[in-house]
């Protein structure tokens, strides 16, 4: 199959030495989607219309504050502030508490609570991320069905976090016939299920090499065992996790 422009990232993922190439995937798009923020897209009207809506999750706030572009920030926290208070004072104003009554049941939130739930649920990074990323899942499977080679690709991955592990498993049949899926499904399972018990293997040796009769026994391939069984069983990167993307 010639490849095509949308597919290079899921292949390249696949073709690297990684623990999941969805992880891979997907600290590339937050990669870039951090570069966009802090670049000179934050002074476009649309993007700050976004981001005063949106505002940023907790740890993309952090990360935001380390870059180096302290102004950009400041710029889109000052309006997106603005944005929120005013939306907090038209809903506060026109609020009657109801007061504690033993007759009535508790009741849900104000609209005022309501607002501030569905803002803590909400990132303009995390949006564009996974709005991508959901692209690149449709793109597995179209390449599962379309090249004969990227089954091969995948079955000699190093498999998936659990997470992403079970993304493609519940989605298999939203993209594949019957036949494909069942046949995608015990590929992934076999690599799945394969890895972790090697993964298994190298946390056990890691903790035996703490025991002293172990001291002088070879790390074999567990001295980086605790960031990839991090990453195996959370999805989530740690700064001693290599992805390639250095």
């Amino acid at each position: 199959m010639k490849e095509q422009l949308y597919t290079i990232p899921v292949t390249d993922a696949f073709q690297a030495d990684c623990e999941c190439p969805l992880c891979r995937m997907k600290q590339e798009l937050e990669k870039n989607a951090i570069e966009y923020t802090m670049g000179p897209s934050y002074m476009e009207d649309d993007n700050r219309a976004m981001t005063d809506k949106m505002g940023f999750c907790e740890k993309h706030i952090q990360t935001l504050y380390g870059e180096k572009n302290r102004l950009g920030l400041a710029l889109m926290l000052s309006t997106h502030m603005m944005k929120v208070t005013k939306d907090l004072k038209d809903l506060s104003k026109d609020y009657v508490p109801t007061g504690k009554s033993l007759l009535k049941k508790k009741s849900g939130s104000s609209s005022l609570g309501e607002y501030v739930t569905i803002l803590s649920q909400t990132c303009f990074i995390c949006d564009r991320v996974n709005h991508t990323f959901d692209r690149y899942i449709d793109t597995i499977f179209h390449l599962y069905k379309k090249d004969p080679d990227f089954s091969d690709t995948i079955k000699k991955s190093k498999g998936f976090c659990t997470y992403h592990y079970a993304i493609l498993f519940d989605r298999a049949s939203d993209f594949l016939s019957k036949e494909q899926a069942n046949s995608f499904i015990q590929d992934i399972n076999k690599i799945y299920f394969s890895n972790m018990e090697r993964m298994q293997e190298d946390i056990d040796w890691f903790i035996n090499k703490f025991d002293y009769r172990y001291q002088n026994e070879p790390w074999k391939n567990a001295k980086d065992a605790l960031p990839r069984a991090v990453l195996k069983t959370h999805g989530t990167v740690t700064p001693d996790t290599n992805l390639g993307l250095d």
